[in-house]
């Protein structure tokens, strides 16, 4: 059962498990729309089988000793949303511990990007892996992301990985 974790101002922070899942729906939406207007030249699954997806990549991920999702609420509205996954370590490259936390999801409504929501998550996000003693922490974004790009810089995270992608839906063969 979720519990109000923090209070900031008119935002609550609530931690919790499963029982939150269904309440991310609009904000994962959200993303997804985001997603598709910054890397607009790429075939996108409609929102609803997007979201019978995620949650199921959700469902699976919480069970995770440690995952954690914590949800942003203004006036009782969900404004934001962090899904962290906790891994097993340490990494076969680098020299990490025996979890490894990796930040599946960030989203912001976007009525709300910009108020400093995503900060909030990203400190608390930050303050839980302090509690369960976790130092490493992965977290992926679009290429084209750039505000996101700056966010997780300035927080002294490195880009460390750059993925490449051909999807088979967008038309493209391979050309050797």
């Amino acid at each position: 059962m979720s519990q109000a974790h923090h209070i900031h101002g008119d935002v609550t922070l609530h931690k919790g498990g499963a029982e939150l899942i269904d309440r991310l729906e609009p904000l994962w939406l959200a993303l997804h729309a985001h997603h598709q207007s910054i890397e607009p030249g790429f075939a996108y699954f409609p929102d609803e089988r997007s979201w019978e997806l995620r949650r199921s990549c959700y469902r699976r991920w919480i069970l995770e000793e440690g995952s954690f999702i914590l949800l942003a609420e203004r006036h009782g509205q969900a404004v934001g949303y962090a899904f962290v996954e906790i891994h097993a370590g340490p990494d076969d490259t680098w020299v990490t511990g025996t979890r490894i936390a990796e930040l599946q999801s960030l989203s912001v409504a976007s009525t709300e990007r910009g108020n400093g929501v995503g900060t909030l998550l990203l400190d608390e996000v930050d303050a839980e892996l302090n509690r369960l003693d976790i130092g490493d922490l992965l977290i992926g974004t679009f290429a084209a992301n750039a505000d996101a790009r700056r966010l997780y810089e300035r927080r002294g995270l490195q880009p460390v990985l750059t993925y490449y992608a051909r999807f088979s839906a967008n038309g493209k063969q391979p050309r050797y």
